[in-house]
């Protein structure tokens, strides 16, 4: 019996995919569940996986290919992976001295050979197309994601690491490389060129005092930890300060559609994350439903998806209003660009101490930079700086959090 594998079904937002690589090819023997392929969309990587154990009997597409919604990819032979049936022996004859047949071993398939180029561990789309760019053997490269999935950052380290093997140079010495945009990239590309050229983009900045919030953070996040299981971070402070902004000034978390403004009377807070591929931005769904563990434990989660490619289309979709963390990488100061079709972005920085003046007298605090990026079409100048000073007071007296005040 032969098994069709297709196209998953894409959400409506998603027209096609490119089939990134083949996992497997003609001949080979697949388990049930097994990923024969990665697709990769506009937003995440998806896997292909196998319905049924058997072995590879035709692939109907190519690598790099386009493919649709219910395109066929490839045809699976349960039989030839199940081994041919035992032949039935042979009745006796009745004759004298007849010995009855003895059964036969059931045939079974030779295995097929193994791939020079597979892994121990599976390659990230990001991480097989660098992998092929430098003709490295897979094997040779310790993967620290997880299953010992090997990321681009592995390959990156390996490249690091080798020595340099020694390359006839162009007589100018100057060499250009020139690799096509993932899907992911080209998209993030088309967003932000749309975001500048159909909104009046304004950023407003302030700076916020970190030490009240870190003093807190200190005293509970082991209790925390031991309680939730979870580490208790920045994020979900930030998340639930910008909620109770959003609450004062509702235009924040509105946006627009043609000529009306729409007030969205939830809060979908979108949290960027980096990956390989590019930055992504999952959304929690009515935050403002959820508790500091919750929100950690969701954006935690969050990040271990996106950076592993097993992230949902869903889990990327919507959102009303986004944050999003520079000072991770070391970032001072920086203006974000919206997520649209939200209205406005927070922009979180580098903690740094800072001299600063308290009370008269000159100290040194830890201070962050933040920034608001608005659409000026909606969103004046006076609600985007009483939000902005709404969410420093959040943070810089954490029990405002807990009266809503």
């Amino acid at each position: 019996m032969t098994l069709e594998v297709r196209v998953p079904q894409l959400p409506e937002s998603v027209a096609d995919a490119t089939l990134v690589a083949w996992h497997k090819r003609v001949g080979d023997s697949v388990a049930r569940d097994e990923n024969l392929a990665d697709l990769e969309t506009d937003k995440v990587v998806l896997e292909v996986p196998a319905p049924a154990a058997g072995v590879i009997k035709s692939l109907a597409s190519e690598a790099g290919a386009t493919v649709t919604s219910g395109q066929l990819l490839a045809v699976i032979d349960e039989q030839a992976g199940a081994g041919a049936p035992a032949k039935p022996a042979p009745k006796a004859d009745g004759r004298k001295g007849a010995e009855p047949a003895k059964p036969q071993p059931a045939a079974t398939p030779a295995p097929s050979p193994a791939r020079k180029d597979e892994p121990a561990g599976k390659l990230s789309p990001a991480a097989r197309r660098l992998v092929e760019e430098n003709k490295l053997a897979p094997e040779s490269i310790a993967g620290s994601g997880r299953d010992g999935r090997i990321t681009k950052s592995d390959v990156a380290h390996h490249l690091e690491a080798a020595p340099a093997a020694p390359t006839a140079r162009p007589a100018a010495g100057r060499v250009d490389q020139r690799v096509p945009m993932s899907r992911l990239r080209a998209r993030i590309a088309q967003r932000l060129v749309e975001a500048q050229a159909t909104a009046a983009l304004l950023t407003t900045f302030n700076e916020i005092d970190m030490q009240a919030l870190m003093a807190l953070r200190a005293r509970y996040k082991e209790a925390f930890e031991k309680r939730h299981g979870v580490r208790l971070g920045f994020m979900s402070f930030f998340a639930k300060a910008c909620i109770e902004a959003l609450r004062r000034y509702p235009v924040v978390n509105a946006s627009v559609e043609g000529s009306d403004i729409v007030y969205h009377e939830y809060y979908d807070i979108g949290m960027a994350v980096s990956t390989d591929r590019g930055l992504i931005v999952p959304v929690l769904r009515d935050a403002d439903r959820m508790d500091f563990a919750s929100i950690e434990k969701a954006v935690a989660g969050f990040a271990e998806r996106a950076r592993s490619g097993t992230i949902t289309i869903e889990e990327l979709t919507g959102g009303t209003f986004s944050i999003t963390n520079g000072g991770v990488f070391g970032s001072l100061m920086s203006t974000p660009i919206l997520n649209a079709p939200q209205s406005a972005i927070l922009g979180m920085h580098k903690i740094q101490d800072r001299p600063v003046v308290v009370d008269g007298a000159v100290v040194v605090r830890p201070m962050m930079y933040v920034a608001l990026t608005y659409d000026h079409r909606i969103i004046d100048g006076r609600e985007a700086v009483q939000f902005l000073v709404a969410v420093k007071e959040a943070i810089e007296d954490p029990a405002r959090l807990l009266l809503q005040v």
